[in-house]
């Protein structure tokens, strides 16, 4: 993980607990179950839609693209901020931004795996070490 992709913790610190996992050859940054945010190339990109859009374009923040088939394809996600990194609570409001975003998605929130239970030797076994 990325000394960059590690700082987003401190960051968000007064917006929340955020997570961040590999994905894609970047990482996705999740908050309560939702993804919020992802990083590409040490760029962290907010989650966005018709609603936050107006905060991304006074700023002329460009949204995160792929290209696919030879043709680039933006995603709902937009360029964060500079600000976002010196300030605190700018961080926690882009934050919240993003994270409204992400529930008027209508995406349901990533259930965590369970982890797997170790299993334990069955009485047979048992019986048979003793």
């Amino acid at each position: 993980m990325s000394a960059f992709v590690q700082s987003l913790h401190e960051t968000f610190e007064r917006f929340g607990r955020i997570e961040t996992r590999r994905m894609f050859g970047g990482h996705g940054v999740w908050h309560e179950g939702r993804m919020i945010a992802l990083v590409a190339k040490d760029t962290l990109y907010l989650k966005s839609d018709a609603d936050s859009a107006a905060h991304f374009d006074a700023l002329n923040l460009p949204p995160f693209t792929y290209v696919r088939a030879g043709k680039e394809m933006p995603m709902s996600y937009r360029q964060a901020p500079a600000d976002l990194f010196e300030d605190r609570e700018e961080a926690a409001r882009w934050g919240r931004l993003a994270y409204e975003a992400a529930l008027r998605s209508g995406q349901p929130p990533k259930q965590k795996k369970p982890k797997p239970q170790p299993k334990t030797p069955s009485k047979a076994a048992k019986a048979k070490t003793r």
